[in-house]
C-alpha cells in the first residue's frame, strides 16, 4: 500500500502533466524569444519571428530627435526619441523587434490572452504597431523602462494585421546588464513580470503560468525527456534549458553562435501552418542583438546567409535622417549591410481600418 504522502505525490504530478497537456494542445503558439548571459557582460538576446506569411520586413535606422505618436488618428501619446534604434518593420507599419543605441532591446510576440484597457479610457494611445518603437526610443535601461511603463500614463490598444487576424501581442525588453522584463496585458492592466531570471518568452499561456509549467521540466532536468513539439510551452521549456546550457562564454562571435543555435532549435521549420490557428506557423526570420558589441543580427528562413549591422559605423544624430534596408525581395543580401542603408520616409504605424 503506498504511504499517503506518495499518494499525493502522485496526485500533483498527474495533475501538472494534465494540465501542461491540456494548455500546450489548446494554446500552441508562435515566436520564441531568448536572453544569453555571457561572460564579462556579453549579453545577447535572439528571438523567432513565426507567422503565416510573409510580412514583408525591412530593416530600419530611426535617428535621435523623430518626432513620433503613438500610432491612432485621435488621441495619440506623442513623444521625441531621445535614442537612435535598428528596427524589423512587419507589413511596412509596425515595429516587432529592435535594439536601440544603448544596447536596449524590444520584441513583441503573439499572445491571445491579452486583454487591453477599454475603449473608453481617456489616457492617450499607442498601439501595439507602435509599442515596441515608444520603448526604444526612450530608454535606455529595463530599470527606466519599467519603471516608467509602470505608471500606466497611457493605454496600449490592439490593431488587426492586414490580413484581418487580430493584433494580441506581450512585449519583452532586455538590456546589456542582462536585465529582462515581460509585459504583457491581463484583464485591461499591465503586469509585468522584471528581473534578470526572466529571459526566455514564448506564446501562450500567460507568463506566469509558463513559469509554473517550466518548473516541472526544471524538476525533471537534463535532456532526457525535454519535450518536441512547435507549442509555445514546449519552446519554452526548451529555450530556458539551451540558452543556459549552452557554453556561456564572453567571446562575442561564440555568444552570437549559440545563440543562433538555440533559436534554430526552438525555430518551426517553413511549410508547417495551421489556417484556423494562424499563430501556429513556420519561423520566417530571426534576430540575434549582441547587445555589448552593439550588433544587429538578422536572417531571413528563405535567405541562405544572415545579415547584420554594426552600430558603432552608425550616426543617429538628428540630422542624420531615417534610412532603410531593402531586405523584402532581395533575400540574397549577405553579411555586413551597415553601409547598405538608404535615406527613406518613416514608415507608418497601422492604424484601424
Amino acid at each position: 500500500m503506498l504511504h499517503a504522502h506518495r499518494c499525493s505525490s502522485i496526485l500533483v504530478l498527474l495533475a501538472v502533466v494534465v494540465s501542461w497537456t491540456t494548455i500546450a494542445a489548446a494554446t500552441a503558439k508562435a515566436c520564441t524569444r531568448a536572453v544569453y548571459l555571457g561572460r564579462e557582460g556579453q549579453t545577447v538576446t535572439g528571438r523567432t519571428m513565426d507567422w503565416q506569411e510573409d510580412m514583408r520586413t525591412n530593416l530600419w535606422i530611426f535617428p535621435r530627435g523623430l518626432a513620433r505618436d503613438g500610432g491612432i488618428d485621435s488621441g495619440a501619446l506623442r513623444w521625441t526619441s531621445l535614442h537612435g534604434s535598428v528596427v524589423a518593420s512587419v507589413y511596412e507599419g509596425a515595429t516587432a523587434d529592435g535594439m536601440n543605441e544603448k544596447g536596449l532591446v524590444a520584441n513583441i510576440l503573439y499572445l491571445a490572452e491579452s486583454e487591453y484597457p477599454s475603449t473608453g479610457d481617456s489616457r492617450p494611445v499607442v498601439t501595439i504597431c507602435a509599442w515596441t518603437q515608444y520603448v526604444l526610443d526612450r530608454f535606455a535601461t529595463v530599470s527606466e523602462a519599467v519603471a516608467e511603463l509602470g505608471k500606466e500614463t497611457f493605454r496600449v490598444v490592439p490593431i488587426a494585421t492586414p490580413n484581418g487576424l487580430p493584433g494580441m501581442v506581450h512585449l519583452a525588453i532586455s538590456d546589456p546588464s542582462g536585465d529582462s522584463a515581460i509585459l504583457e496585458y491581463v484583464g485591461g492592466k499591465l503586469r509585468i513580470h522584471h528581473g534578470r531570471q526572466y529571459q526566455v518568452m514564448t506564446n501562450s499561456p500567460l507568463f506566469d503560468q509558463q513559469l509554473a509549467l517550466n518548473r516541472y521540466w526544471q524538476e525533471i532536468g537534463g535532456t532526457v525527456m525535454l519535450p518536441g513539439t512547435n507549442r509555445a510551452a514546449d519552446r519554452f521549456v526548451r529555450a530556458s534549458f539551451y540558452i543556459n546550457a549552452c557554453r556561456q562564454s564572453a567571446e562575442p562571435r561564440e555568444a552570437v553562435a549559440d545563440v543562433f543555435s538555440v533559436m534554430r532549435n526552438v525555430g518551426v521549420p517553413r511549410g508547417i501552418t495551421t489556417p484556423d490557428k494562424p499563430n501556429i506557423s513556420s519561423t520566417i526570420w530571426r534576430t540575434v542583438a549582441d547587445q555589448k558589441q552593439r550588433v544587429y543580427y538578422f536572417e531571413n528562413t528563405y535567405s541562405p546567409s544572415a545579415v547584420w549591422v554594426k552600430f558603432a559605423d552608425l550616426d543617429f544624430g538628428p540630422e542624420s535622417g531615417v534610412r532603410k534596408l531593402q531586405l523584402d525581395g532581395e533575400p540574397d543580401r549577405a553579411g555586413n549591410q551597415t553601409g547598405e542603408f538608404r535615406p527613406a520616409a518613416p514608415f507608418t504605424f497601422l492604424r484601424e481600418r
